[in-house]
């Protein structure tokens, strides 16, 4: 746990960028949306937002891409103009960069999401008038909410063994290997993720906490923990 000093010197940070995430926002207008997070506390990690992109807000929860940023911890590194798409529909261009402390630690995130779906569908207009009709690139999908339970549940269905059916079908390696890929996801530093995973698996909560154990026990030093 970090000292007091330290804590004081994050505590000072976020509320030194406070104000920087409505003057980014009053800078690029209404279809832009600034989130300051702290992942000290993860379950509602967004501290202060401006814009309404994604729908955040005050006490809300990171996405699947805060937690797997929380997941790789120090070695987290800024994520800068990448574009994912909302439950909703909309196209979403953002980036992600990390709050660090004077010792290097990670401990939140400042992020930036413009929202150009108008500027997709302008693109794909222009693309079909000049006769470039190659099938576009999949974009994919973010859950964008302030409940960490949806975050959760969302990691779980995209997940491709996270199914009821597909779970009962795995052998031990491979629900450990389930296990292990969500925990790289970032998923099982969240309080009671554990159960909350265990329950949509159809698995007791000491089953959940035994196969998350095995998983940690038995993982590849040499992995950097999660995806891009």
């Amino acid at each position: 746990m970090a000292d007091k000093g330290l804590e004081a010197e994050r505590d000072a940070i976020v509320a030194a960028l406070k104000p920087v995430v409505d003057g980014i926002a009053a800078t690029f207008g209404p279809v832009c949306e600034v989130v300051l997070h702290d992942y000290r506390r993860p379950e509602e990690s967004v501290v202060a937002v401006a814009g309404s992109v994604t729908g955040r807000e005050v006490g809300g929860a990171m996405s699947e891409i805060g937690l797997r940023l929380l997941a790789r911890g120090d070695e987290a590194v800024d994520d800068l103009n990448y574009v994912t798409r909302t439950r909703s529909g909309g196209l979403v261009k953002s980036s992600t960069m990390m709050l660090r402390d004077s010792t290097g630690g990670v401990f939140g995130a400042l992020c930036v999401n413009v929202d150009v779906t108008a500027v997709g569908e302008a693109h794909a207009l222009l693309g079909a008038l000049a006769g470039l009709t190659g099938a576009p690139a999949e974009t994919p999908v973010t859950t964008f909410g302030n409940d960490i339970d949806a975050v959760v549940d969302a990691v779980l269905e995209t997940h491709p063994l996270g199914t009821h059916r597909s779970w009962a079908g795995l052998d031990r390696a491979g629900r450990v290997d389930l296990f292990r890929s969500l925990d790289d996801q970032g998923v099982f530093a969240l309080r009671r993720a554990a159960e909350q995973v265990g329950a949509r698996l159809g698995i007791s909560r000491a089953s959940a906490y035994s196969y998350l154990s095995q998983a940690r026990a038995t993982a590849d030093p040499a992995s950097d923990g999660a995806p891009a």
